[in-house]
């Protein structure tokens, strides 16, 4: 058995947020880097509802002047137990 580590998308989201306005960026800026016709994703990282493709981390990683490691939060403490099973 392995535990594996989660990502915390409340707190991950909620670090989007700081970064973002630590950048001096509006939402529509962002909205705009990205080429949204829509803020919706935007919000939907910011509120932990959804997260950003790993293209997406990478270009908000570049945008914010952070590693990707400083993007997202693991929550250590909800550890998923994983089983792997090997055959041969």
């Amino acid at each position: 058995m392995m535990n594996m580590p989660r990502i915390n998308m409340a707190a991950t989201g909620q670090n989007i947020v700081r970064l973002r306005e630590e950048a001096g960026l509006s939402v529509k800026e962002l909205q705009d880097i990205f080429g949204f016709t829509t803020p919706q994703a935007i919000y939907k990282w910011q509120h932990g509802a959804s997260m950003p493709s790993i293209d997406n981390l990478v270009v908000l990683a570049v945008v914010f002047h952070v590693t990707l490691e400083e993007i997202l939060v693991l929550d250590e403490s909800k550890e998923a137990e994983v089983t792997i099973h090997f055959t041969l």
